[in-house]
């Protein structure tokens, strides 16, 4: 794989979204994930930076930019640094003005 892409699942696990990399495995193969708007089941599948993925968890939706590509599984607070949240706390993605 290019040095700039990595696969969806490790990064998944370097971003403390799943406990294993073999459970990051099975959520995107469950069909729970999309990348850039796309759904995926495929875990080797390559994002890079900028691309935005969602995740379609037990109790909530998390809408997350990828930041940047990570090395290992560090501490959360070293993961944390992976992603960029998209949606505020609390607001729409978008307004009722943007559905026209």
């Amino acid at each position: 794989m290019r040095e700039d892409r990595q696969r969806l699942d490790k990064w998944l696990w370097f971003a403390r979204f799943a406990k294993s990399r073999t459970l990051a495995a099975k959520l995107v193969a469950s069909g729970f994930i999309r990348v850039n708007g796309q759904r995926t089941e495929n875990p080797a599948k390559a994002i890079a930076l900028n691309d935005v993925i969602t995740l379609a968890l037990s109790r909530t939706t998390l809408v997350i930019r990828v930041a940047d590509l990570g090395a290992r599984r560090g501490p959360a607070t070293e993961a944390r640094q992976l992603y960029i949240s998209i949606e505020t706390a609390g607001e729409p993605l978008a307004s009722e003005d943007d559905s026209r």
